[in-house]
């Protein structure tokens, strides 16, 4: 179960720290699609800089359970709100997105619970 954890862990931290990355590059695709969401431009380095920040947390919770746990709960909040956005804006084809993002968190934290 460790080694399950620890390796869902760190996948869930590269697929957030990409999707963080990302937007704070300003990928083209990204930019995009958050422009037809309707999300602020001003939000977008916040945005970015709170999913690096979730991706650090999970691979500094593999040390500190707490952390991690915390970074988790902040990460999955983040995906499902980014969910919620998709669907306010009516794409609803896209809301997998940030479904598919949110998965491994949710995998990981469930995983720290059972190990």
């Amino acid at each position: 179960m460790q080694t399950a954890h620890v390796v869902v862990t760190v996948v869930a931290a590269l697929m957030a720290g990409f999707s963080g990355a990302v937007l704070l590059l300003r990928a083209q695709w990204i930019v995009r699609a958050l422009t037809d969401y309707s999300v602020p431009r001003s939000w977008w380095t916040w945005l970015g800089l709170a999913k690096a920040a979730g991706a650090v947390g999970l691979v500094v919770g593999l040390f500190v359970p707490v952390i991690g746990v915390l970074a988790g709960v902040g990460l999955v909040l983040y995906f499902v709100g980014a969910a919620v956005t998709v669907a306010r804006a009516r794409w609803y084809s896209h809301i997998a997105f940030p479904l598919v993002y949110a998965a491994p968190v949710v995998g990981a934290l469930a995983l720290a619970y059972a190990s």
